[in-house]
């Protein structure tokens, strides 16, 4: 199967390096294409601070943020699909896209509790 969906993570996050670890569990099919933009050396196809302020993600050849970007992500794992058809719902994604925006505020004093995964 080719990889349609990509996701952008920060690998310099300990909290996204365990979020990532627990998709990369999940996608048993190997249909993500999971790439750690931490490094200046990557290529990323958006500016590199917008991609590691907010979660990116392609389905089908479109870029995703945000929610939709989780949604698109979930979709591609067959345990998360259906959560990430409910998003698909009209008037969920935008639900699901505030709630992102107030995980945002918070997000930097929960990464503080991570330790890096060595």
């Amino acid at each position: 199967m080719s990889r349609v969906t990509t996701v952008w993570y920060d690998g310099a996050c300990p909290l996204c390096i365990r979020e990532i670890a627990l998709m990369r569990k999940l996608d048993r099919r190997d249909a993500i294409n999971f790439i750690d933009i931490a490094t200046p050396a990557t290529s990323c196809p958006l500016d590199r601070q917008l991609m590691l302020d907010r979660f990116h993600a392609s389905e089908d050849g479109q870029i995703l943020s945000g929610a939709a970007a989780f949604a698109a992500m979930w979709r591609a794992i067959p345990v998360m699909r259906p959560l990430g058809q409910v998003a698909r719902i009209p008037g969920v994604l935008p639900i699901l896209e505030a709630l992102y925006k107030q995980f945002l505020k918070v997000r930097p004093h929960i990464q503080k509790r991570f330790k890096p995964i060595d």
